[in-house]
C-alpha cells in the first residue's frame, strides 16, 4: 500500500473529479495524505482550459517535481484538463512526469498508480463521451459545503472554448444519483450544496424526454431536510425557463443567486462567439429575473478583447455594466486558444484585452461597493465558514456570496462560532468588497 499526494487545481468541476479519485485511491486500500511531502505518487490534477491555467499547472508540475529531486516524494500522476490536451507533449517536454491520465480515465486511476509504483509507464487516454461513472468521494471543502457535479461535457461550442475537446458531449447524471449523493452530503453534515456543472441549466436534455431537469431537481433537492443552502452556478441564459424562475423564486432553500455567464453584451460578437441571444435578449432576461425573483444576486463572467471587439463594443459593454448594476463580475482577457474558432479571427493585442478587464474590475468594484453600502444597517443570514488567525475575527457569507469567488462578511460575536452555522448579523460596515457586523441571533 502506498502513500497518494493530491493536487487539485482549476474550477469546481475539476475538484470534484479529484475527489473522487482520491476516494477510489482510499478505497483500495492505499493512504491519501493531506501535504505531499512523503507521498509515493503525487496526483496533480490540472485545468488546461485558457493560457493562464496551463502556466499554473506547469509551475505545480515543476515544483513537484523539485520536491522529487530532493527526495522529498515519489512518483508523479498528472491528471486532468491539460494532460488530455497535451498528451504527447508532456512526457516528451516534461521528463519529470512520470504518468499521465486523460479526462475520460478517472476510473483508472488506482491501477494507474499501482502500475506506476512497479516502475511501469501510464498514459491512458479513456473515451471522453463515456457515461459518468457512480463513486463516492472524499470532500476536499470544509465539511458544511460542497459542490454538487449534475453533469459532464459541453454542446454549445462556444468560439472561444476548448471544454468539448477535452470533456467530451454533454452527458447528464441520472436524478437518481445525484439525489443519492445529496442526501449523502446531507447526512455527512453538508448544509449548503452548489450545483455545479459546464451547463447546469441543460441538465436533462440529452436524457431520454429530452426535458430541462434542472427545476425538478432543485425540487427535488430542497425535500432533503438536512440542507439549507442550495445555489446554482453557470445556468446559461438562453435555457433559463419560466419554470426555473418560478422554482427560484418559490423555494426557501434556494439562494436567491444565479451565476449567468454571458462573457460579452455587443449582440455582433455574441454572434461570432456562437453564443445565443443578443444584447437586447440579455437585457429583456435580467429585468425578468429581478421582477421575478427579488433580492436576487447575479453573477456573470465576462471576456474583453474577444474578436470584433472594437473601442465601440468595449464601451458598449461598460454601460451596460453601469445600467445592470450586476452584483458580482469576473473580467478576463482573451485567450485565443490553439484549436478553436476564434483563435483564427482578428483580435486586439492582449496588452489592450488586459487592459479592458482592468477597466471593467474597477468599474465593477464601486458597484459592488454601492452594493455593499446599501446592506449596511440590514440584518442578513451568514454562513459561519472559519476562524481567521491573523485578524482574530469569524467570518462567513451572505446568500449572496458564493464561497472562493465573492466576498465575506467579518463577524463580531461574543461567543465563540462553529464552521457551519448560521448566524443572524446586523451589517455595519463595509470594505475593501467585504462586509463587517455583529451577530444578533445564532442559529442551529
Amino acid at each position: 500500500m502506498a502513500n497518494i499526494g493530491f493536487i487539485s487545481l482549476g474550477c469546481a468541476k475539476n475538484q470534484v473529479d479529484c475527489e473522487r479519485m482520491m476516494y477510489r485511491v482510499q478505497e483500495a486500500g492505499h493512504t491519501v495524505k493531506s501535504d505531499i511531502v512523503g507521498s509515493d505518487v503525487v496526483v496533480i490534477n490540472t485545468c488546461g482550459f485558457i493560457e493562464s491555467a496551463q502556466s499554473e499547472a506547469i509551475d505545480y508540475i515543476l515544483q513537484t517535481a523539485a520536491l522529487k529531486d530532493q527526495g522529498l516524494v515519489g512518483k508523479i500522476l498528472v491528471t486532468g484538463c491539460l494532460s488530455q490536451r497535451y498528451q504527447q507533449e508532456i512526457l516528451k517536454e516534461m521528463p519529470e512526469v512520470d504518468g499521465i491520465l486523460g479526462t475520460g480515465s478517472y476510473t483508472q486511476i488506482v491501477p494507474a498508480i499501482e502500475k506506476l509504483m512497479e516502475d511501469g509507464q501510464v498514459a491512458d487516454f479513456g473515451s471522453i463521451d463515456a457515461p459518468e461513472q457512480e463513486t463516492g468521494r472524499i470532500l476536499t471543502t470544509p465539511e458544511h459545503y460542497a459542490f454538487l457535479k449534475i453533469a459532464e461535457g459541453c454542446d454549445n461550442r462556444c468560439a472561444y472554448c476548448v471544454i468539448p475537446s477535452l470533456r467530451g458531449k454533454y452527458r447528464s447524471r441520472q436524478m437518481d444519483d445525484v439525489l443519492y449523493e445529496a442526501r449523502t452530503l446531507a447526512d455527512s453534515g453538508v448544509k449548503e450544496l452548489i450545483v455545479v456543472a459546464q451547463d447546469t441549466s441543460r441538465y436533462g436534455t440529452d436524457l431520454p424526454g429530452h426535458k430541462r431537469l434542472l427545476p425538478e431537481l432543485l425540487r427535488q433537492l430542497c425535500r432533503i431536510e438536512k440542507l439549507h443552502w442550495i445555489r446554482v452556478h453557470y445556468v446559461y441564459p438562453d435555457e433559463i425557463d419560466e419554470e426555473l424562475m418560478d422554482v427560484m423564486a418559490a423555494e426557501p432553500k434556494i439562494v436567491k443567486y444565479l451565476d449567468i455567464p454571458i462573457q460579452h453584451c455587443n449582440s455582433k460578437i455574441l454572434k461570432r462567439m456562437n453564443r445565443r441571444g443578443d444584447g437586447a435578449f440579455l437585457r429583456a432576461l435580467f429585468e425578468k429575473l429581478r421582477q421575478r425573483i427579488p433580492g436576487l444576486v447575479i453573477r456573470t463572467s465576462l471576456i474583453t478583447g474577444l474578436p470584433g471587439e472594437g473601442e465601440e463594443e468595449f464601451q458598449e459593454l461598460c454601460q451596460f455594466l453601469r445600467e445592470q448594476r450586476l452584483e458580482r463580475v469576473g473580467a478576463f482577457a482573451f485567450s485565443p486558444e490553439e484549436g478553436t474558432p476564434a483563435a483564427e479571427m482578428e483580435h486586439v493585442d492582449k496588452e489592450v484585452a488586459v487592459k479592458r478587464a482592468e477597466h471593467i474590475e474597477m468599474l465593477q468594484s464601486q458597484i459592488m461597493d454601492d452594493y455593499n453600502a446599501a446592506m449596511i444597517g440590514r440584518e442578513v443570514e451568514v454562513l459561519v465558514d472559519g476562524f481567521d488567525q491573523e485578524y482574530q475575527q469569524f467570518y462567513g457569507r451572505t446568500y449572496g456570496d458564493s464561497p472562493d469567488i465573492d466576498g465575506r462578511v467579518w463577524i463580531a460575536s461574543e461567543e465563540p462560532l462553529r464552521e457551519g452555522m448560521f448566524v443572524t448579523v446586523r451589517i455595519d460596515g463595509c470594505t475593501d468588497g467585504d462586509l463587517s457586523g455583529y451577530v444578533m441571533e445564532e442559529k442551529a
